[in-house]
């Protein structure tokens, strides 16, 4: 009955996490940003590198690894041996389950450095897209709207 029910309880949280799961690659727009007009620069493309964008760090995923393992650690022992393992399961799922939402929601970012038309150098991170690729001396656009920006071709 127990195993049943932590596993279920495993389920529903990975299915939350999933959803916490936001896409930062240049042509993904929040419903904000459509139909909000853009600032668009014009620029050259100096250097690409990878980097690591952090994952969400919510709550979400912090209750969801304290109630799976204060169920789990409260099926372990009898009378107050249940209770101080089901506190201590809970601490340990609580911290398990942050580094997992933290670790689940993380994505590989580019970042790409541009010197713009008007003479000024910025840097863009935005979430790796497999289809579209950047390269030193390239042409992009910078469009901007509400104040955040993305690199295009």
């Amino acid at each position: 009955m127990n195993t049943r029910i932590l596993m279920s309880c495993l389920f529903g949280a990975l299915l939350v996490l999933g959803g916490c799961a936001s896409n930062l690659t240049g042509d993904t727009y929040s419903r904000s940003e459509a139909r909000a007009p853009q600032t668009v620069r014009m620029g050259t493309v100096e250097s690409v590198r990878l980097v690591q964008i952090e994952g969400t760090k919510t709550n979400i995923g912090t209750g969801a690894g304290a109630v799976i393992g204060g169920v789990a650690g409260s099926s372990v022992g009898g009378g107050r041996g249940s209770i101080i393992t089901g506190v201590l399961g809970a601490v340990a799922g609580g911290m398990a389950g942050a580094a997992a939402e933290e670790g689940i929601t993380r994505n590989q970012g580019i970042e790409i450095t541009v010197r713009e038309d008007g003479g000024t150098t910025r840097a863009y991170v935005q979430e790796v897209d497999p289809n579209v690729s950047f390269a030193a001396g390239e042409r992009v656009r910078i469009l901007t709207v509400n104040g955040v920006s993305r690199v295009s071709k």
